[in-house]
């Protein structure tokens, strides 16, 4: 089974001498269901005026998807073991570093959720089991070489 997913990313010139480097990072990204969302480079990687702080940028996009993939794996199977789930928030922390190639990669991310449960709150050894197979599960984890820790 084979499934496609759409993004479409804009980039349009400001004028700017865009040979010297001197040109803003900010584009957009618009998806299939028609949400638009203004993007940048990280203030961090390129400095300001030539990227936006109130824009996404590539890493922290990158971090969302994994909590996020994380987080919906991880509600589907305690649904499906019947443990109630009321809230899930994650404060994820990507980790921008130099792999062992020596280039510059999210090498980990660190996934902190704060779970509310419904009724009693689980053992540690359920939710635990729950974490390591939303992680087994989880699309994007398996499709990138970042260590993900969940704590």
């Amino acid at each position: 089974m084979t499934h496609q997913y759409f993004a479409e990313v804009t980039w349009k010139s400001d004028g700017s001498p865009f040979a010297k480097g001197v040109y803003s990072r900010a584009h957009r990204w618009r998806f299939d269901c028609g949400i638009e969302v203004d993007a940048s480079a990280s203030p961090s990687v390129v400095p300001l005026p030539y990227s936006r702080e109130d824009a996404i940028d590539p890493e922290e996009a990158f971090v969302a998807a994994i909590s996020s993939c994380h987080m919906l794996t991880f509600l589907y199977l305690a649904s499906k073991q019947g443990v109630d789930v009321v809230s899930y928030c994650d404060r994820a922390i990507g980790f921008m570093e130099a792999s062992t190639r020596g280039r510059l990669a999210v090498t980990r991310v660190t996934l902190n959720p704060e779970i509310a449960y419904g009724g009693e709150v689980p053992a540690k050894d359920v939710i635990d089991r729950l974490h390591h197979a939303a992680h087994d599960e989880c699309f994007i984890a398996n499709s990138v070489k970042t260590v993900i820790e969940v704590r």
